[in-house]
């Protein structure tokens, strides 16, 4: 989702009746019963005003979702969480999607048909017939081409719509970062045109991953009536310029959002979001005739709550072992085991910390850090030898995975399992951080502030097994664990003002440069929150995101992996199969069904859940 930046929701997803990425992290998912009369919708987003998500009435027809991660958007145009995707993957929909579980075959959703020509720089969507928004207003091309042409024109780093840009004008900047004069008006406009019921693209270079690019839920198609008459950009030449770059987080699309999808938002607030089944949705109606997402930051009352069976989904910070231990052989309860794992997470080092408040006395005099400070690659590979991956397979995934060699799922194409990953060696990770600035380091100390998701476990037990380690290795080493909401960790990292963090990525599309620019390149969407510049990897990145040669691609990502590690980019994270804990009477959910490109996290859309 994933997507997605994702960031993402991490945990594993327990769904109880009916979570980035992703959120394309591990998510938990219970479900909860929540009645579909006004009477009981209504006590759910009163008392949700006052903080608490009132407990909602079981339905067979009401599917209750609980989780810690606020939602910080509805609109689509700015969606790059897996937490926001979850629910606008449900209002909205795309051109294509993926067909049942695969990662790479797509099939129609919003365009019947399309075709590839010009040797793969045009490619022509016809658009289905007889689709209505949820204001009532009718699908159009017009609509389509406003959709693109509008995330072009606000592409941000906070969102997805760099990619698309690439893919259409040739970089991932908007015209207020654009150096090459690549992204004016007249590019835009030609990059995304309507010839009748036809929506063409036209691409300055060949992209093999283009199709699958659409399928991602940021670039879905918006309701642009609806969207100008509430004040969104008009879709003009006149006014595009003063909507280059606009944070759309809280946008106007946000609040009233108009999409194609089956559900429709009914109301909203800091607690809760209820939805309702669109009637006149153009596809087959869903089972499901509410869908209600509570925001519950206490583990325990979700995890109650699952297991009382008055929540079908909710987020299961205990993962694999409280799924294994608390939840496998409980009545009602099945276990879907071994599910693919496109996320990927782990420990960013900021090599470049744009925040005096996280530099603390900004030097190496042990009560803070300078800016640069992992810069210094003794410092960054001392980090990475002092964490001890197998502890966290063994503690936290119940013995399931294998340390991890490469920011890139162990699913994807360009991984390579045989690769050594990095070893924990404290006797190593001394000699490194003794050698850190001319000694510096281990002379003087350093007092590091680094934060993870609130409500996260694998999050906070990570951070806390690298601040054990290094603590004990020398009392001069200081890291203070902070926990913050999602929003604020995504916010503070976009500006570059986290020095140690969460580094979670959940798939926007299904190809390793997905994951690999946007981790490793000096313009991918880490760099702000990493401040790596490797010139032999970026030319290595480049050159395999240009061929469609699957044998070269390989080779080219191999050796990206080893230099990356080489130098010592990332604090990795075990590959980690996934596990679901769902009730039996949870109908649309199982290993042949689930997808985990979806954003949802159990690997399907709401409308393809039942309850019998």
């Amino acid at each position: 989702m994933n997507k997605k930046l994702l960031l993402l929701l991490t945990g594993t997803l327990l769904l109880a009746a009916c979570n980035d990425n992703t959120t394309t992290e591990t998510t938990t998912t219970t479900t909860d019963t929540a009645s579909t009369d006004a009477a009981s919708t209504d006590a759910a987003t009163d008392t949700a005003a006052e903080g608490t998500a009132a407990p909602v009435q079981a339905s067979a027809d009401t599917l209750v979702v609980q989780q810690s991660a606020d939602i910080p958007t509805l609109d689509p145009g700015t969606t790059y969480d897996t937490s926001s995707g979850q629910v606008v993957e449900n209002l909205y929909e795309t051109l294509v999607t993926y067909d049942g579980a695969s990662l790479t075959d797509m099939v129609p959703s919003l365009a019947t048909e399309w075709e590839e020509v010009n040797d793969g720089l045009q490619y022509r969507f016809t658009l289905r017939d007889g689709v209505k928004f949820h204001t009532g207003n009718d699908m159009t091309c017009a609509d389509a081409e406003y959709s693109f042409q509008r995330n072009l024109v606000t592409n941000t780093g906070s969102s997805g719509n760099w990619f698309l840009s690439e893919s259409l004008l040739g970089t991932p900047a908007n015209a207020n970062d654009d150096e090459d004069g690549l992204v004016t008006w007249e590019a835009i406009d030609n990059s995304v045109q309507c010839e009748d019921n036809v929506l063409v693209f036209n691409l300055p270079k060949v992209d093999p991953s283009f199709v699958s690019k659409l399928a991602y839920t940021g670039q879905s198609i918006v309701d642009s009536k609806h969207a100008i008459e509430i004040g969104e950009w008009d879709g003009t030449e006149a006014t595009w310029k003063d909507a280059v770059g606009k944070e759309l987080e809280g946008s106007p699309l946000s609040q009233e959002p108009s999409g194609t999808g089956p559900f429709k938002l009914q109301s909203r607030d800091a607690s809760t979001i209820v939805v309702q089944r669109f009637d006149d949705y153009w596809g087959e109606a869903p089972a499901l005739k509410t869908v209600v997402l509570q925001i519950v930051p206490e583990e325990s009352s979700r995890n109650q709550a699952f297991l009382n069976g008055d929540a079908d989904i909710v987020e299961v910070a205990g993962g694999r072992p409280f799924i294994e231990d608390q939840l496998a052989g409980q009545p009602g309860v099945a276990i879907i085991d071994n599910l693919p794992d496109t996320y990927v997470f782990g420990i960013s080092m900021n090599q470049s910390v744009d925040d005096p408040v996280n530099l603390g006395s900004g030097k190496l005099d042990g009560q803070g850090i300078p800016a640069d400070f992992f810069s210094d690659i003794n410092v960054r590979k001392g980090f990475i030898a002092a964490f001890d991956p197998q502890v966290m397979i063994d503690q936290v995934q119940n013995g399931k995975g294998t340390p991890r060699n490469f920011m890139l799922p162990d699913t994807f194409m360009g991984y390579d399992p045989a690769l050594p990953a990095a070893q924990f060696d404290l006797a190593a990770a001394e000699e490194y951080l003794k050698q850190a600035w001319g000694g510096q380091v281990w002379e003087n100390g350093f007092t590091i502030n680094a934060s993870s998701r609130q409500g996260n476990v694998a999050h906070q037990t990570m951070m806390e097994m690298l601040k054990t380690n290094l603590e004990q290795m020398n009392p001069k080493f200081k890291i203070n664990l902070t926990q913050k909401q999602w929003s604020e960790i995504l916010a503070d990292a976009r500006e570059g003002k986290e020095a140690l963090t969460v580094a979670t990525w959940a798939p926007d599309y299904a190809d390793p440069d997905n994951f690999v620019y946007t981790f490793y390149h000096t313009n991918g969407y880490y760099n702000v929150r990493t401040g790596i510049n490797d010139p032999e990897i970026d030319k290595m990145i480049e050159e395999a995101r240009s061929i469609t040669d699957v044998p070269q691609r390989e080779a080219l990502y191999r050796q990206i992996a080893e230099r990356a590690m080489d130098q010592g980019l990332f604090i990795m994270m075990p590959t980690n199969p996934q596990i679901r804990a769902v009730r039996d009477n949870l109908q649309g959910v199982s290993e042949e069904t689930y997808n985990p490109m979806r954003a949802f996290n159990m690997g399907v859309l709401w409308k393809d859940i039942s309850k019998n």
